[in-house]
């Protein structure tokens, strides 16, 4: 990583601020999912060892849209921090203002207080200069541990670092490591694997994709598309009529890069309990029905090629992966990476539910945290919180 991270800056005795991503599901006032919170526990861990001042957390949680909304307060995520963390976490009612410095200011040294929703205010999304000026009053030195925030230009991810010494944390590093590497010297063969429902939504990182990797691999919804850009018959099936002429343009580009299934799976209703049969692309679906998954016979194509591969990136699921029936796609595909010899990369959060879901997360090399932001960077693109950190 070409940035400094809080390894490459003195923290003692130095009020720290930290970007974290705490935008956690929540079932009223309880925290049912902690993934998020367990990522930055390494990089608070090793900031408090340094003996600072005080560490202050800053986070969105929903969208609130610019103005407090208890449904959207991050107080739920106190208890389970403090009991990760194994530390006293206070929390402060806002996260600028006199709320925040009464709260950080009365702090024994080197404790840890959670500030609130940074979206409650319009200014964090319009990266206004006043928010960010007001956030980095609170601190000495700016870490930034929210890659699923990383490419939002917003007060804290970007607009503080005007003000403050700004460095990455371990999660940050270890994502931009993972997804840099597989985008600028992966291991070869590099075969990636884009699903999800639409191809308008990754157009730029397929064609990012198809300059860099050795195979592209392409199911779920947005096959769809593709297979009408052929001029197959789909039925009901979902495809983007916008995106037919990008999609020729992508196929024509790909040449033998780019792998469709050559089998699906398709239901006569968009309902677990459908009819099912199993159908080969090229001859069409029928009227009434439609393709909700890759067939087995198209899971064991897509092994042939990734039986090779060295690299493997994957985003988004081959099928419809909420309905039992029509994830047995999206399964094998995460069980072949499971057992698969070669550096696997789960970016997306619909396939990281899967992959969670299998039980075979602990098999991958790298889940990411961020879905938006790991596309933008498999796309190519440069990051606003990423650039604004400081140079090494």
């Amino acid at each position: 990583m070409t940035k400094k991270t809080v390894r490459d800056v003195d923290l003692a005795g130095k009020r720290v601020l930290v970007r974290v991503d705490f935008n956690v599901p929540l079932d009223g006032d309880t925290v049912t999912d902690d993934t998020r919170v367990r990522a930055a526990i390494p990089t608070l861990k090793y900031i408090l060892e340094q003996k600072p001042r005080y560490v202050a957390l800053m986070s969105h949680l929903g969208r609130p849209k610019g103005e407090p909304k208890p449904e959207f307060s991050l107080r739920p995520v106190v208890p389970v921090l403090a009991n990760l963390l194994g530390v006293d976490v206070a929390f402060a009612e806002d996260c600028v203002g006199e709320a925040a410095r009464r709260v950080a200011n009365a702090l024994p040294d080197g404790g840890v207080v959670l500030l609130e929703n940074t979206r409650f205010h319009a200014e964090e999304t319009k990266n206004g200069e006043d928010l960010s000026r007001q956030l980095a009053e609170l601190g000495d030195i700016y870490v930034n541990d929210a890659f699923g925030s990383a490419h939002r230009a917003h007060s804290s991810t970007e607009g503080v670092t005007h003000y403050l010494p700004a460095v990455g944390g371990f999660l940050m590093e270890k994502e931009l490591e993972y997804l840099a590497n597989a985008v600028e010297s992966p291991e070869r063969p590099f075969v990636a694997i884009l699903g999800g429902a639409k191809v308008s939504d990754k157009i730029g990182v397929i064609e990012s994709l198809l300059a860099k990797c050795d195979r592209l691999l392409i199911g779920g919804g947005m096959a769809n598309t593709f297979f009408k850009a052929q001029g197959y018959e789909m039925g009901d099936s979902l495809v983007e009529a916008e995106a037919i002429d990008t999609a020729k343009e992508l196929l024509a580009k790909g040449g033998g890069k780019l792998l469709l299934p050559d089998e699906v799976v398709i239901a006569d209703a968009f309902d677990n309990a459908a009819n099912v049969q199993t159908i080969v692309p090229s001859s069409g679906v029928p009227a009434g029905w439609r393709i909700l998954d890759i067939s087995s016979g198209a899971v064991e194509d897509f092994r042939e090629v990734l039986k090779d591969a060295r690299t493997i990136v994957w985003n988004g699921p081959m099928g419809v992966f909420e309905m039992p029936n029509f994830a047995k796609g999206t399964y094998q595909i995460a069980e072949i990476l499971a057992e698969s010899g070669a550096t696997t990369i789960i970016g997306g959060g619909d396939s990281v539910a899967a992959v969670q879901k299998a039980g075979l997360a602990d098999r991958m090399s790298h889940i990411s945290t961020g879905g938006g932001a790991s596309l933008e960077l498999l796309e190519g693109k440069v990051l606003p919180g990423v650039a604004a950190l400081s140079d090494l």
